[in-house]
């Protein structure tokens, strides 16, 4: 046993450039699945703490529709019910100048209602004057960190833009948290009277919700939800306190998985890096472990030997990847929530959130995929007698004879991930499936398409480039063993660049005609957002009769969205004053769009989004179901219209339509158009000066909020792009591996060329020419492989995931990309290869060997 642990040790001394490059590869495939779960667990547990810091002990909540609710309600909870576990809410975003970029909650409260529910807001405390906060119209209440942030004492004033109107407040005191949990959730927070809130949003005697805690007991639970559903008006819920958050989070899931899905491909290019290295290590030991069988050493001690050294490589790689997934995990952090921010909600990440279950989750994957990658080598070197481990040939004979077994199964493989895709299910999983099975599938083929490739162009080589080319072509299919592995490893890479590049292609084209053909008015104007490029407040009446007023306006459309909370989970509902110019911005999938709008004006009937038709399963003609201030009020769907601004489903209505179930009359922005031969930035400018004093406006022309959707578009697919280059550069240092080896193997090879007469020069292009070689095979395999993931992509993944039909738009540029990429990674992976046994003396090459 010491004997096999000699020639391990000796072997991986004598070899460390291999080593190095095996660890490297596991560190890499790890730390990109520990550093996306780590930023997706980030995000989600920010916002989990804030939603939980604010709710406090709530178990239920009432909410109203788009306008709140009356402050009666709570009389009513407290006077007839005598709910005294009850608290009136209202919540706003805003902003500041003191904390640039940050979105404030600002949290409107009772303190004398606030002890079952945010203890923190209901006695006082250090620097909190409860007096000066119920006394005082502007005062407000800051956390301790948020204050020292912004530089701020109690009694300063503190400037703050809530929905576009400028708002001073005034600091009453400080808020400590009792824990880091506490102060971390508290982050964001500037908590106020009701009333000051109220008056902020110039919403008098509205609340945002009612929270309530309600007995544990289920039957004194049920007779207080009845009678609550007796007194609250038609249009509002009662709902548990998670019931909102799980909607939010739930947004999520496709998010997480497409990362999730994107990360875990890191790994498997880490696998075929593995197998690579595992496989070279024995077959450069060979007659070694030949002769250790030959001098009594068993099979199991060859199987501990092998899988020892896997094991160590998994170990020391799973531990480095650790590592580094923690600084790579702040660094996308940043690039998730930005993500979260622009597409779902709000959420801010102070620090890094370590898991213990996201670590054991990355030291499984990385160990567990090593051993499982190293496991045919250690088949290889048990298998073969003594005196046949001895020969390298019979080893090249048996993979040879392998590769059409290799390419039926991949066959299978692709048909089995082609009968998953098209499976009628709308489930993630079963997609991701039936995609790694295609792409398994496709890796599997490899081996009999670089025979068959090389077989074609070996007349080509020889003419063109004579013997040396002859020699290099014939050296890929001789030494299938190694080549096949660098080969699929580098068509896995390419292909998944290909298809994801073609699907964001495809997507951004799609969008960009989308813009192109809804954006049909000439200037837009909403007032800002704190929380996301979506305008979710609303225009004061007399700001929006002065815009109007400008000169050179020959129509308007106005705009109302909110977000409402159904069974389903959040949806967008849109009123829409419609100037008929603005009808052009719609493309029906099921009626012609004159059919749809007549019903949409007349007959009260709602347009509804492709997502949503796709997630509920309707078309024009089907009726859905909407809580509105009326109750439950069925509507007739008049057609489904392209969309790509939210993915959960939107719903528009008339603006009469509106007025009838809902008693809101708050516009949340306003589309012009202008008259012929009038400028635009004349117009924006006479409009931002209309604006006054009164609110704050974002006036942007066509072209310049189509340039704003698409910088969200981009900002969306930069955590991709970097998922990409880090899969890529993990498949990139497979094939440096392989080729190393490889080349590193032919010594005696080429010790015997160089004896004969070759010249440096000539090792240069033999080996450069089969580097070559495989990268061209690699670049035309990974082209239709790409173009294949990139249809699963678009017509699967993103459709399940998003409900978004997009039309696929293939580049040509994209695929001579590709195909340069993947001979560029060969050739650079060549490079020191070629240049150390270019420098290797001939006697030398052949007494080593």
């Amino acid at each position: 046993m010491n004997l096999v642990r000699a020639a391990s040790r000796r072997w991986a001394l004598r070899h460390p450039g291999q080593v190095v490059l095996s660890v490297l590869g596991v560190a890499l495939g790890v730390a990109v699945v520990v550093a996306i779960d780590l930023a997706i667990q980030s995000s989600r547990a920010a916002f989990e703490v804030s939603t939980e810091t604010v709710a406090g002990r709530a178990t239920h909540r009432i909410e109203g529709g788009p306008s709140g609710l009356p402050d009666s309600v709570f009389t009513r909870v407290r006077t007839e019910l005598g709910l005294r576990a009850s608290a009136p809410v209202v919540e706003a975003w805003a902003a500041s100048e003191r904390w640039e970029g940050t979105a404030l909650r600002l949290l409107g409260v009772d303190p004398f209602s606030e002890r079952p529910f945010r203890p923190y807001l209901a006695g006082g405390g250090p620097g909190l004057d409860v007096d000066v906060l119920l006394n005082d119209p502007a005062a407000v209440v800051l956390p301790e960190a948020l204050a020292l942030d912004g530089g701020l004492e109690v009694g300063d004033s503190l400037a703050l833009v809530v929905e576009g109107r400028s708002r001073v407040a005034v600091v009453a005191g400080t808020l400590t948290a009792a824990d880091e949990l506490a102060r971390r959730g508290l982050a964001d927070v500037i908590v106020a009277d009701v009333a000051t809130v109220q008056r902020f949003l110039d919403r008098p005697g509205r609340l945002t919700r009612i929270d309530l805690v309600l007995s544990e007991e289920p039957a004194a639970e049920a007779a207080v939800l009845a009678e609550l559903d007796r007194i609250v008006p038609a249009g509002a819920r009662v709902l548990t306190v998670g019931t909102r958050s799980d909607s939010l989070s739930g947004m999520l899931r496709a998010f997480d998985l497409n990362l999730t899905a994107l990360s875990l491909l890191a790994l498997v290019f880490g696998m075929f890096l593995i197998y690579n290295a595992m496989t070279f290590s024995v077959v450069q030991r060979r007659e070694l472990l030949g002769s250790l069988r030959a001098l009594g050493v068993t099979r199991g001690e060859v199987t501990r030997m092998i899988g020892m050294e896997a094991l160590a490589t998994g170990v020391v790689g799973t531990t480095l990847g650790l590592g580094f997934g923690v600084v790579l995990g702040r660094g996308l952090v940043r690039l998730v929530t930005q993500t979260i921010n622009d597409l779902y909600f709000s959420v801010t990440v102070e620090s890094l959130t370590l898991p213990p279950e996201v670590l054991a989750k990355g030291t499984l994957l990385g160990v567990g995929a090593t051993l499982l990658a190293a496991w045919p080598a250690v088949r290889e070197a048990v298998q073969a007698p003594p005196r046949m481990a001895q020969t390298r040939s019979l080893g090249e004979d048996r993979v040879r004879r392998l590769v059409p077994r290799a390419a039926v199964s991949g066959g299978g493989l692709v048909a089995g991930g082609v009968v998953l895709l098209t499976i009628p299910s709308r489930s993630l999983l079963l997609s991701f499936a039936g995609l790694f099975a295609v792409l398994l599938g496709a890796a599997l083929l490899t081996p009999l398409a670089t025979v068959v490739f090389v077989r074609a162009v070996l007349p080509l080589l020889g003419a063109t480039v004579g013997i040396l080319g002859t020699l290099a072509a014939r050296g890929v299919t001789a030494a299938l063993s190694r080549t096949a592995p660098a080969v699929a490893a580098l068509v896995v890479a390419v292909s998944v660049t290909v298809g994801l590049g073609v699907m964001i292609q495809s997507f951004r084209g799609t969008v960009v005609e989308w813009l192109d053909h809804t954006l049909q008015a000439d200037i837009y104007v909403s007032p800002p957002s704190p929380i996301s490029s979506r305008a979710e407040g609303a225009l004061d009446p007399g700001v929006v009769e002065r815009l109007s007023a400008v000169p050179g306006i020959a129509g308007r459309s106005t705009y109302r969205g909110t977000e409402l909370l159904t069974d389903d989970g959040l949806l967008r509902v849109v009123a829409l004053d419609l100037d008929p110019r603005g009808e052009a911005s719609f493309r029906f999938l099921d009626v012609e769009a004159a059919d749809a709008f007549g019903a949409f004006r007349g007959a009260g009937a709602v347009l509804v989004s492709e997502p949503y038709a796709y997630r509920n399963g309707v078309e024009a003609g089907d009726r859905i179901e909407l809580l509105t201030d009326r109750g439950p009020t069925p509507l007739e769907v008049a057609g489904v219209f392209k969309d790509y601004g939210s993915e959960r489903g939107v719903v528009m209505m008339a603006r009469t339509t509106w007025s009838q179930l809902y008693d809101d009359d708050r516009i949340t922005s306003l589309g012009f158009f202008l008259a012929d031969g009038v400028d635009t930035d004349e117009v924006e400018a006479a409009m931002r000066s209309a604006a006054g004093a009164d609110q704050a406006v974002v006036v942007r022309s066509n072209r310049a909020l189509r340039e704003a959707s698409l910088e969200v578009f981009d900002r969306t697919f930069a955590i991709t792009a970097v998922l990409r280059a880090l899969a890529f550069g993990v498949a990139f240092i497979g094939v440096l591996s392989a080729l190393m080896a490889l080349q590193l193997e032919r010594g005696r090879e080429l010790g015997v060329l160089r004896a004969n007469g070759l010249t440096p020069r000539q090792v240069w292009t033999l080996v450069t020419t089969q580097t070559g070689v495989l990268g061209l095979v690699a670049g035309l395999l990974a082209v239709p492989t790409g173009l294949a993931l990139a249809v699963i992509m678009i017509e699967v993944v993103n459709r399940r995931s998003f409900g978004w039909t997009l039309d696929m738009q293939v580049g040509g540029g994209l695929l001579l990309q590709a195909v340069g990429l993947a001979m560029a990674g060969a050739l650079l992976a060549g490079l020191y290869p070629a240049w150390r046994m270019s420098r290797t003396s001939p006697a030398l090459a052949l007494r080593e060997e």
